[in-house]
């Protein structure tokens, strides 16, 4: 039976940080802005006064503390608060594949290999820039890579999902050599004039090698023991943008066009979802939870990821059981994951055992479990 290894992961994020003081300085001002510019519709009743946000709401509410993101002077100036990020022609390389060959180059130097040695690209994100030519047709095309490629969205679960289809295909025959590449640009899609989400995401990109293990040549890969994948159709995370937009005739406000979620039932949902996924993936492979070394949880809130690990582990978890980068990169979709994993994994020792994984709208969740190899 042909046994899949994951060789080699990287990571591109944004030189741009903006920081929770920053954000809060900049929604603050808007939110008074608006509140003078309504005044007298607010003490008619007609309008609701905006509530201005703070710093300490925003690491109690999530444990995120700052975010990378492409633009940092768009998002800032209340009267965008959007990243501006130009046009390119269409003979240019695009941002998202501009992001994902930085991140891919660094994976590929991590796996020792070189993209002659790719025989397909899954690009795996919550959004991509454009319907078509497809991101990774056209990423395959920048490497050089022989072979197939194409996209998937599976939303905060993408990349998972992607390792999944990536490791089926080396199982059977079809590629001894994959990458799943996942390139979010999420501040493009989140409504910063929203209290209770604007500080949520940041942008990032991921790549992750995958090869039959019978042809690494890196040392220390990590053997991929299974892979769970668990869908349910939930209104309670959406994005409503997409090209029969433009079929509507309507003057209402698009705020429907971005990111949404009614964070409350999320989290009701998807907590138990995720943790008996894992709960029951581990005992499917005959792995107790006392053999887990390590988990890399999608970086989505900090108190989700605490209780499902609570609730995986049986008890409460170490830190570097289950390591967090939402401070420093919040949620980045399905980036967030792979960024854990990239970050932790080096100290892992021969015989270690770890899950990858994501959860996210749809609701999606998959569960990667993975042995470290020497």
């Amino acid at each position: 039976m042909t046994e899949v290894v994951i060789t080699g992961t990287g990571l591109y994020s944004p030189d741009d940080v903006i920081t929770n003081e920053e954000l809060v300085a900049s929604f603050n001002a808007y939110v008074s802005h608006y509140n003078e510019l309504h005044s007298v519709a607010i003490e008619m009743g007609d309008k609701e006064p905006l509530q201005p946000s703070s710093a300490d709401f925003i690491v109690k509410a999530s444990g995120i503390k700052r975010r990378h993101v492409l633009d940092k002077k768009g998002i800032l100036d209340i009267a965008r608060m959007y990243p501006q990020l130009p046009d390119r022609t269409d003979d240019s390389l695009s941002i998202q594949a501009e992001m994902a060959l930085l991140a891919v180059r660094q994976a590929l130097e991590d796996a020792d290999r070189n993209a002659q040695d790719v025989d397909g690209v899954i690009v795996a994100c919550s959004n991509m820039q454009r319907a078509y030519p497809a991101m990774a047709v056209e990423l395959q095309n920048a490497l050089g890579v022989q072979g197939f490629a194409y996209d998937m969205n599976v939303a905060c679960s993408s990349a998972t999902f992607g390792i999944q289809a990536a490791a089926n295909a080396i199982r059977s025959g079809s590629a001894k050599c994959m990458l799943v590449v996942s390139p979010e640009i999420c501040s493009a899609h989140l409504n910063f004039r929203d209290r209770d989400s604007h500080f949520i995401f940041g942008d990032a990109c991921t790549a992750v090698v995958l090869e039959n293990r019978a042809d690494a040549i890196t040392s220390r890969p990590l053997m991929i023991m299974g892979e769970r994948l668990v869908t349910q159709f939930s209104n309670n995370i959406r994005n409503n943008f997409g090209f029969l937009n433009r079929c509507v005739e309507s003057d209402t406000d698009t705020a429907d066009k971005l990111f949404m979620q009614q964070g409350r039932k999320v989290f009701k949902d998807v907590c138990p979802m995720v943790s008996n996924l894992v709960i029951n993936h581990l005992q499917h492979l005959g792995i107790s939870e006392q053999q887990i070394r390590r988990l890399w949880l999608h970086q989505a809130n900090l108190n989700m990821n605490q209780l499902i690990a609570r609730r995986i582990l049986g008890r409460e978890p170490a830190i570097d059981e289950a390591p967090v980068i939402l401070d420093e990169y919040a949620n980045t979709s399905s980036a967030g994951s792979i960024i854990c994993f990239h970050l932790h994994r080096q100290d892992l020792v021969v015989e270690d055992i770890g899950v990858i994984c994501s959860f996210g709208a749809g609701y999606s969740a998959g569960s990667i479990v993975v042995k470290q190899l020497a």
